[in-house]
């Protein structure tokens, strides 16, 4: 049994967690820890808040003892709104807490892409523009070509975790650009879990998603492996071989 732990900020689209544990059809386990956001609100001090050390260090105990052998910050937005540099320092601060390999989801879109061979990437984002534009200055600091990138100006989680299918296609599709290796839809109050095969059917290109990422990314750190066709391309195509 391979416990994998998360911190997920407040409650929108934590639900997509069982579900993916489910699909995974394994012995895996995703327990899962709310932190407090604060404020609710797409606005960088905002997020700069809710992804301080503090708020992330006091969900830790839990999952220590829940047995989790990882843990990812499930966050997108409260990450990249650091930088390059101050996402890796909150990474290591979150290691450090909890005495465990640590991660966050902005970092785990940029090593799913890699997984998967995307060098060119566009971006369908819930956030402002102004907030999507900082997670596409952290993609490019992680090596990856943006080719285009949109902004759905909602400012809540609350407000992006009310989305269904439809909304979500319309996002994704919307976003896609013909250059574009893969689509990326980088909110974790995004509920998307049931609906990554009806996007790259749509798409016809892998498309990695906040949840689906975040999860990878904590199976990465466990140094785990799990093919799951109903979780994308990410996880079920082989990984790609660094010359």
């Amino acid at each position: 049994m391979t416990a994998l732990g998360f911190l997920y900020p407040g409650h929108s689209a934590e639900d997509d967690y069982p579900r993916i544990e489910q699909l995974l059809g394994s012995d895996i386990r995703l327990p899962l820890v709310h932190t407090d956001i604060g404020e609710d609100a797409h606005r960088v001090d905002a997020l700069l808040e809710m992804g301080s050390v503090d708020r992330l260090a006091a969900g830790v105990e839990e999952l220590r003892l829940s047995g989790a052998e990882a843990v990812v910050w499930a966050c997108t937005s409260a990450s990249f709104v650091y930088g390059w540099q101050g996402a890796h320092e909150q990474v290591r601060s979150l290691a450090l807490a909890a005495g465990l390999p640590a991660s966050s989801t902005s970092f785990a879109f940029a090593h799913a892409a890699r997984e998967i061979g995307a060098e060119r990437v566009a971006v369908a984002a819930t956030y402002p523009e102004d907030v999507a534009s900082l997670f596409v200055a952290f993609l490019k600091d992680a090596g990856l070509e943006v080719v285009s990138m949109r902004g759905s100006g909602i400012i809540t989680a609350a407000e992006v975790g009310t989305w269904g299918e439809d909304e979500v296609l319309a996002l994704a599709r919307e976003g896609d650009h013909p250059d574009a290796d893969a689509v990326l839809l980088p909110d974790t109050a995004l509920h998307t879990a049931s609906h990554i095969p009806a996007l790259e059917k749509a798409l016809s290109k892998p498309v990695l998603t906040a949840n689906q990422v975040t999860v990878w990314e904590a199976l990465r750190l466990a140094d785990r492996r799990v093919n799951a066709p109903q979780l994308g391309a990410l996880f079920t195509k082989e990984p790609i071989v660094q010359v």
